[in-house]
Order: C-alpha cells, then structure tokens, then sequence
C-alpha cells in the first residue's frame, strides 16, 4: 500500500472490478480527498481519468489534462469514488497549482453544491 498519497497527485490505480458504466480497469486517478483524510484512513477518494476523450460527451464535471499524463486526458468528476488505498499502484504525477484550485468548481458542480 502506497502510504504518502496526497491531494491533487495522479495515480495508476486498479478499479476492477465495476459495474455498468462505471469506469473501471487499470487507469490513472486523481486523488481529491484532503491530506490529513490521505494520512490516517485506507481509504481514498479519486475522480477516474480517461484518454478517450473523443468519444465522451464535454459536460460541466470534465477537467482536461494536457501534462503528466501519456496523452491528453479527462478527469472524470461525474465518477467520484473511493477506493481502498491498495488499489493504488503508481504513482504517475502531479496537478500544477493552478490546475488543482480549478478541480475545487468540478467537484462543487458534481455534488451540486454549486449550479452549472
């Protein structure tokens, strides 16, 4: 289990196994819970990321990402979860500073905490 785990940091995690729609396998996650949550629970909670951003519809829950990844990418808000931190396993990279305060409206908007 990977311990140091913090917020705005880009992971490989496993999300099998799914259900539906649900985004799952072997992909990249960001990591949105707050560090003192990363520091003292197994738990975790990420938004799925995904490179198949061609084919998905852009909604207000999507942040693009075009560094740190392989290829430009979407985070998927609309799929927040939590996961057991030993479905983590790599680390890949990390959200610039002005990229993770943006992350803050993507998530207001998907727990409709903030209106579109």
């Amino acid at each position: 289990m990977i311990d140091n785990i913090c917020r705005g940091e880009l992971y490989i995690a496993d999300l099998n196994p799914f259900e539906g729609c649900e985004q799952g396998g072997i992909r990249p996650v960001l990591i949105i819970q707050n560090d003192k949550g990363n520091k003292f629970s197994t738990t975790t909670i990420v938004a799925p990321i995904t490179s198949n951003i061609y084919t998905k519809k852009r909604i207000p829950t999507h942040f693009t990402i075009d560094y740190a990844l392989d290829r430009k990418s979407v985070v998927l808000f609309e799929q927040i979860r939590v996961i057991d931190k030993n479905r983590i396993l790599r680390y890949i990279g990390k959200l610039n500073s002005k990229d993770l305060k943006n992350i803050d409206n993507k998530i207001a908007i998907s727990l409709g905490i903030e209106k579109v």
